[in-house]
């Protein structure tokens, strides 16, 4: 049996617990999802009844802790795997890292990390959804996905926008903790509060350009499921960000400033650097955005194979 950790916040973590359990599954593995939310109290009941169900149940033969690390749940299984996010591994997790038997990397970025710790890394790579709607219409508009997180660069997006009315419509997705709406500009549509996912999927869809200046990511959830639909993905030229974009297929901002965030480095972009991007892409020929698309679905679709194929095989190797 495999058990899945994880912090069930309704978003990314939730999704990538989703997928792993998944395939496992699809690979024939028995498996449990526990997915933990933040109540420590909770928290701690359930590894309780986790601790007193092991006396008839056993151990399980595979556990994979994603992002986050439960040390009281490690004894309840024979092996133990990390698939970490670097930029939220926090330092008091550090003394569990050798009962680990492997780090599963997302990315390169992230196997030079956990390697230069000490751990026995594995690079998996990972995917997202699928997002994929060719029935909607394309328009040549931009699309900045910030959800919940405060390190989306969205305040930079926006005060580039502010400064130049003439660019096309700017719509940003963004809950309320962190939204700063500032003054109207009449080509911005700043959105704050849920959005249901059938209307993130059509807006993904129909904006040609997908702008995502992630000061950090575990792996990049906005960036691959902007590839998925072929959009012109503008982001910050920074690990892990510029291992799935790059010129060929995207464009690429280089960071004004670099700062760190748990292992991770945390790259900020200047609004006058976004400006010059913009205007690069805004210039591009049709014939060469329609290539950068394709490109960039081909990259998605490589992406999400080479995953697929290998994630399993990896995680069950001694």
């Amino acid at each position: 049996m495999a058990r899945i950790f994880g912090r069930d916040n309704g978003a990314g973590l939730a999704r990538d617990m989703r997928l792993v359990a998944q395939l496992m599954e699809q690979a024939g593995h028995d498996v449990e999802v526990v997915g933990f939310g933040n109540e420590k109290g909770v928290r701690m009941l359930r590894e309780a009844g986790l601790w007193a169900a092991r006396s008839w149940r056993g151990r399980a033969d595979l556990q994979i802790s994603l992002e986050h690390v439960y040390p009281l749940s490690l004894g309840l299984g024979r092996r133990n795997l990390l698939i970490p996010n670097p930029e939220w591994f926090r330092d008091k997790w550090k003394p569990t890292l050798p009962r680990f038997g492997a780090v599963l990397c997302k990315t390169r970025h992230a196997g030079r990390i956990f390697g230069e710790l000490g751990c026995r890394t594995r690079h998996i790579g990972f995917t997202s959804d699928d997002r994929l709607d060719a029935a909607v219409p394309r328009e040549d508009a931009f699309l900045h996905l910030a959800g919940r997180s405060p390190v989306k660069g969205t305040e930079a997006v926006l005060a580039a926008w502010r400064r130049r009315p003439d660019w096309p419509r700017l719509v940003v997705v963004q809950g309320p903790r962190y939204a700063r709406p500032g003054p109207p500009a009449s080509n911005i549509e700043h959105r704050i509060g849920k959005v249901d996912d059938a209307e993130v999927r059509r807006l993904q869809n129909a904006h040609r350009f997908h702008i995502c200046p992630s000061e950090a990511e575990g792996f990049g959830h906005c960036l691959m499921e902007a590839m998925s639909v072929g959009a012109i993905t503008l982001t910050v030229d920074g690990e892990p960000m510029n291992e799935l974009v790059d010129d060929s297929h995207g464009m690429l901002i280089p960071p004004s400033s670099v700062g760190s965030l748990g292992l991770a480095p945390s790259y900020r972009v200047d609004p006058d650097d976004i400006e010059v991007a913009v205007d690069r892409v805004l210039v591009m020929p049709l014939a060469e955005r329609e290539t950068r698309s394709r490109r960039a679905r081909t990259r998605f679709e490589e992406n999400d194979a080479a995953f697929r194929n290998n994630f399993v095989q990896i995680a069950m190797e001694d």
